[in-house]
Formats: C-alpha cells, structure tokens, sequence
C-alpha cells in the first residue's frame, strides 16, 4: 500500500508537470488539487527547494494576473523573472506578457 501524499508534495508533483515556456497559477493548483487555496500553493512553493537535482521550477507559478507574485522568495528579486526569460517567457514589469498564450492549466492540460 503507498502512503499518501502530503499536500506539500501534491503540490511539488503539479508544478514539475509544468512545461518549461509556460506559466500556472497558484489557484489552478489548488483548484486542480481540490485542497486548500491559492495562498497554501504559495506556502508549499515556499518551501520547495528548487536548487537540487530534483528541483521544482516555482519560478513557472505566478498569480491570477501573471504578476511574479513570488519574486521575493528567491534568492535576488530578478532570478524568477530570468529564469522565465530563459525559457522564452516575457516578462515586462514583473508581469508576465501573452499571460493568456502561455497559461498552463492542469485541469485542462492533465
């Protein structure tokens, strides 16, 4: 029998099926999850650590709006918005450009 999965790593498995040159959203997430909310995606991302070789690309989750919501949460304010550039995402004003064109969202896409 597998034991189940804590929300943190629920989370974690969602964000890794991302694609790179695409964006989520913290509620798709916990929509897609049909546990907790928006803000408990966010403190699940918090905690991730996306500097190992089994790392979580948080930088691809951003808000309903495609703002970087979570820039501060990384190690220099401008890492997310690189890490997105060097997928081909733009990002102008810490938003994210043809939000719409790149929005990945499980419910529709798993």
């Amino acid at each position: 029998m597998s034991e189940k999965k804590n929300y943190y790593q629920q989370v974690f498995d969602v964000t890794r099926l991302i694609p790179a040159g695409r964006v989520s959203t913290y509620g798709a997430i916990a929509d897609y999850l049909a546990l907790g909310s928006a803000r408990m995606v966010g403190w699940a991302l918090n905690k991730c650590n996306w500097t190992s070789d089994d790392a979580i690309p948080a930088h691809r989750v951003v808000n309903s709006k495609g703002e970087l919501s979570g820039r501060g949460h990384f190690p220099s304010p401008t890492m997310m918005q690189e890490l997105l550039e060097g997928e081909g995402v733009v990002v102008k004003g810490d938003k994210v450009q043809d939000f719409k064109t790149v929005l990945w969202v499980p419910a529709k896409e798993l």
